[in-house]
Order: C-alpha cells, then structure tokens, then sequence
C-alpha cells in the first residue's frame, strides 16, 4: 500500500454519560482516498476532531502518527504546523475578504518594514491556484462573489498553502452543481498524484466507488470490520457494516390512498428580489392530494425551493398567483399565515432556517406550534400536552437520539436534528407537508425512517411534497414527479411513466431535441 501518512491508534473520546470513540484504530496511506462512512452520530465528525487538534490532547485517550512521529496536537495550529488539514462542510472562510487574504491569512508575507507585502500575498495564491489547475477564480476575487464549489476550492488552496500532507474532507459535495463535484474530483485525483493523503466523508454512497480507494466504517463509535479496498466489496456491504443490518429496500415507498386535491397552485410566479424583470419561478400552475407525495426534480437553479418558499409567504412581495386549500382562496401574506392554514416548510438548510442551534429541543419542537390558536381543534391531543409532553412525544415517535430533552439541538448528529425539525412541524398537524432536501447530509440508516415516515404520513391522508436533488429518491419516494428547469414547470410524470433518462431530459430543457424528444419521452 506505500507509506502510511497517518495511523490514529486505540483512539478514546468520552462525553459527560457518552462514550463517543471505542478504541479506533485505522491508516491512511501516501497517495490515497481513505473513505470515512458511518451514520449521523457514528462518530466519525468526532474522530476527526480528533485529528486536526479541535479535540485536543490530552481531552482524549490514544496515539496519533503522522508520517511516523507520534503527535500530541494540543489545537488546530499544532495539527496544521504536522501538515494536517480539513476542509469543513461549514466552510471558514472571511467573505468580505479576497481569495489571496483568505489563502494567506494569519501568515501574510512581510516586508523589511513589517508591513504586509500584498503584492507577495497576491503572488502566492496565484502560484497555489495554478498548481491546483484552477483558472476561473482570481486571487483578487472576493469569497461573497464565488459559488460554495469555488469556495470550496479556495479552502483546498488555503490547506495546501500549509503544505498539507492530510487532507480531509467533511461532506464537501453536499451543496454542489454536478459540474462543481466533477471539477472537486478532478483535483482530488491530481492531489493523489502529489502524494497526498486524503480522508473523505460522505453519506452519498454513489461516490464511494468513483473517487474511494479504501473504506473504513464506524459505527456507535467503534471501528466495524476491517479497512477495506473498494473494490472488494459492495455498497450494500458497507450499508449493513454502517446500520448494523441488510437494507433490502432503500426507498420503502408504500402506495397510500390518494383522495381529493388538497393544495392547488395557479398560474404562481415569484420575482427575483434584487433583479427587476428577471423571474425566479414562471407561471407554475400544480396540484397535490390527500396521500399522495409529490416529487419536485430539477436541477439546481430550476426554481424548486423558490416555488415552495413562495407558497410559504417568505416573499410576499415577489409573488404573484393563486393558492387554494381544500378549495378555498387563501391569502398567504407571511409564514405565520401558512402554519395557521395548515401548511408546513421543512426548509433545504436546516442550520441557517430550520433550527435554533443553542436552544433546545423542547424549545426547538414548540416554537411553530405556538403560533397556533391555543384553542385550535386542529392539533387536537396536542393541546392536552406541555412544552415537554409534545417534546417527549416525537423524541420517541421519531427516535431521536440524545441524552436529555434540554440539551441544545446544535450537539446532536445532522440526523437527529432533521427529525426535531420534522417533529417541530409535526407539533402543527399539517394539512399539507413541504420537504425541501429532507434527507440531504444524512446517513442512509436515518434516511430510510424518513421515508418510513413519509409513508405513515401520506396514509394519515397528509399531502406531501417532496424536493429532492437525489434522481433515486425522487423516483422511489414520489407517486407523481412535477419537473422544473429555468423557473418553469416542463413536466407533470406519474410514477410508473418515469423513467431517469426522462426526468433528466426534462430537467436539462433536451426534451425537444432528436433523440429525446416528447414523442419518444411518451413511449
């Protein structure tokens, strides 16, 4: 296998009543992608943590060898100084700064007057991104002008700045185009050519194969199996090493009855806030019914969340069209207005619009149900309970894992705080249920309740709609799939019509062209 960069041996975290990590052990190899997996929770955030000094010593029990030498990093410079880097699925970059002040910052060149040498500082980031092949971000860019992929590149630039010898990465497809996870995979394989090092975490399973050399997997914290060559074992391999079980059916879609529309939406546009003219979302006109789940594919762009946000009363005053709910005329002027209809958003980015990351779960769970009337029939049993009675009830109907109630939601795994979003909304008896991404950033063990949940709500009679940027989840989980591209609603395809290669055709706008066009997309 070569030199072994890193080994992290008997490696031990304890929380206050939680053992986290149970004596890990594993090596990453010169030249190679060593695949991290693992369920939300599993550990593998903390054994990381571990690694680049945020866990510093001796806060933990074990031995950490890099390139060898036995290290006690005792904080994030300490690991940095060993060549060890990670790339955060929350990047740390200053937006108002360039691309060069970023790469550079805390280590600015100086000149003989001990001022900064900003002409070195530009020069540096200039010969770090031609190394790197990187040709459509300039060193003089400023972070809030790039997309997350080019920010994304500019945090592997400012790493090997450090001349990193491991580097990992934390979830980094998880907010990109398909052309930016193409460009990231290119410039892991020319990192592999340099001989670095590389840790990669990421619950979609699909990469593994295309960029993963080895795979490791924990689990409850402990190392489960032996750190395997990719090619020797199978996605459903490394699925039942994760969960600890064979998931036959990744999308348990169970067919509910589908009765009267619920939510209809007419001829519904949403403007761009700051561009005049320019329209995110164009005259979409749908409906959804009671027990049916209704998918939303496009690509990212395409108008999705915009849409649902619209109907949401987020942006009252870019929205023109017509909602009805159960066949009456609403006037949605605001988000409070939609809960009190019936309608629920759980949002794409959980973190930034979904959850009060230092409050806690009793807080978290209650704040949308305390909108309602306190005398609302439509929460029912509800209203019988306390603050932490409608807590305790979805903690236990949803599984959440944590060890108290009060803890802040910001301590739980990416897994458990989706479903105290979901049990927020939940707390509302929706009439009508809006995911948008449900099941982005978490593990497959957690994404299958979801669908589990998906299905015992759509057969309660709830109607639900369903975004999704994963092409299987969509298909699996939808019983009928509305396609958007470029603000526009391009296709409208029952679930045993679609087929991937026509939701794609649509979503890209080739569905006029020769070889897919709507004669042959009807076959």
């Amino acid at each position: 296998m070569g030199e072994a960069i890193l080994r992290m041996k008997n490696i031990v975290k304890d929380f206050p009543g939680v053992r986290a990590l149970d004596h890990v052990d594993f090596e990453a190899y010169k030249g190679e992608v060593l695949v991290l997996a693992g369920e939300n929770g599993a550990g593998k955030s903390t054994l990381m943590k571990v690694l680049s000094g945020v866990w510093a010593y001796p806060s933990y029990e074990g031995d950490i060898y890099v390139r060898g030498d036995l290290k006690r990093f005792r904080g994030t410079k300490e690991a940095e100084n060993e060549g060890v880097a990670i790339i955060h699925q929350e990047l740390n970059l200053i937006s108002e700064m360039t691309v060069a002040e970023n790469i550079s910052l805390g280590r600015q060149a100086t000149n003989k007057f001990g001022a900064i040498d900003w002409n070195l500082v530009n020069q540096k980031a200039k010969d770090i991104l031609k190394q790197l092949n990187i040709n459509n971000i300039k060193s003089t860019d400023k972070i809030k002008e790039l997309t997350v992929g080019k920010q994304q590149m500019v945090e592997i630039a400012k790493a090997l700045s450090l001349d990193a010898k491991v580097l990992v990465f934390d979830e980094p497809t998880s907010a990109l185009t398909e052309k930016e996870v193409a460009e990231l995979f290119k410039m892991i394989k020319s990192l592999k050519e340099k001989d670095v090092c590389m840790i990669y975490i990421s619950h979609k399973m699909d990469e593994f194969k295309e960029i993963g050399d080895r795979v490791a997997v924990l689990r409850d914290g402990k190392t489960i199996g032996e750190v395997t060559k990719i090619s020797d074992i199978t996605l459903d391999d490394i699925i039942a090493r994760m969960v600890g079980r064979d998931i036959k059916d990744m999308f348990p879609k169970v067919k509910a009855k589908i009765g009267e529309i619920v939510l209809e939406v007419k001829d519904f546009s949403v403007d761009h806030p700051f561009l005049v003219g320019e329209a995110m979302v164009k005259n979409v006109s749908f409906d959804v019914k009671a027990g049916e789940v209704l998918g939303i594919s496009g690509l990212m762009g395409a108008g999705r969340t915009e849409l649902v946000t619209g109907i949401f009363g987020a942006m009252p005053k870019d929205v023109e069209g017509e909602v009805y709910l159960n066949g009456e005329k609403l006037n949605i002027t605001s988000p409070e207005a939609a809960i009190k209809a019936g309608i629920a958003l759980i949002t794409e980015d959980r973190k930034a619009l979904g959850l009060f990351l230092d409050k806690s779960l009793e807080f978290n769970t209650t704040t949308t149900s305390k909108m309602l009337d306190d005398n609302s029939n439509r929460i029912g049993i509800l209203n019988q309970l306390t603050g932490r009675g409608i807590t305790e009830k979805y903690v236990k109907e949803l599984k959440v894992k944590t060890p108290s109630i009060d803890v802040s939601v910001g301590t739980l795994s990416g897994g458990n705080q989706q479903k105290v979003i979901i049990g927020k909304w939940l707390a509302t008896a929706p009439k009508v249920l809006i995911l948008d991404e449900p099941t982005r950033g978490i593990d497959v063990g957690a994404k299958t309740e979801i669908y589990r949940l998906i299905n015992k709500l759509a057969a309660e009679g709830v109607a639900i709609i369903m975004i999704s940027s994963e092409l299987p989840e969509i298909m699996g989980m939808s019983d009928r799939i509305m396609v958007m591209c470029e603000g526009e609603k391009v296709a409208d395809i029952p679930r045993e019509k679609a087929t991937k290669e026509k939701v794609i055709a649509y979503a890209t706008g080739n569905f006029r062209e020769e070889k897919m066009n709507e004669k042959n997309l009807e076959k």
